[in-house]
């Protein structure tokens, strides 16, 4: 999750504050420093000051949309920044909080960007997972198919007629290819494609 603040204090603050909330943390002290380290793959949220010099928290926010970029934004403004932060809203923040605000609502917003990202990518990965369907070979769809029927490698092993290794060979290929790390993933594809939505 990154921070995006011209303060050292307030970036010094935040960080120590989401660090102690368990929270891993990249700040950041300008727009230009952040979209240098953004990494779009990794589930984050931004938490991003409205003023800062060179490229405002506003800018930033419109480079992000232009990039299609799904990062949850939390701007936080002082009082008379509250009309830009509206703005902000209306251009697809997630949430603004004006200074000066208490750590635990910080920390829940925070907590529900987390959520937003996460659902985000949820439905994003969804779209993309028929066309990676088509790299599959037809032996790699079968045990696909049969991991989403809940069956353990070595049933799978014994009702195609191959070895446990070879069934564990194919199920690593088929997380590979569709770009998944979790065996939840490749569940809730294997289910989604015996019940299309």
């Amino acid at each position: 999750m990154y921070i995006v603040d011209d303060d050292d204090a307030v970036r010094h603050s935040l960080g120590f504050l989401l660090k102690s909330a368990g929270l891993p943390i990249s700040p950041h002290v300008s727009a230009q420093e952040f979209l240098a380290a953004y990494d779009a793959a990794q589930p984050s949220c931004l938490v991003l000051d409205i003023c800062m010099p060179n490229m405002s928290g506003l800018e930033l926010q419109q480079h992000l949309n232009l990039r299609r970029a799904i990062i949850p934004v939390v701007f936080i403004t002082g009082h008379a920044d509250v009309p830009m932060a509206v703005e902000a809203m209306r251009s697809g923040a997630f949430d603004f909080l004006e200074k000066p605000f208490h750590d635990r609502e910080l920390i829940a917003r925070i907590r529900r960007a987390l959520e937003r990202d996460a659902g985000n990518r949820d439905r994003k990965d969804r779209r993309q997972i028929p066309a990676l369907l088509e790299c599959l070979t037809a032996r790699e769809r079968q045990v696909l198919r049969l991991v989403g029927t809940g069956k353990l490698n070595k049933v799978i092993a014994a009702d195609l007629g191959v070895s446990r290794r070879t069934v564990e060979a194919h199920r690593a290929h088929v997380m590979e290819k569709l770009g998944i790390r979790s065996l939840a993933q490749l569940v809730r594809i294997a289910m989604d494609l015996e019940h299309p939505h």
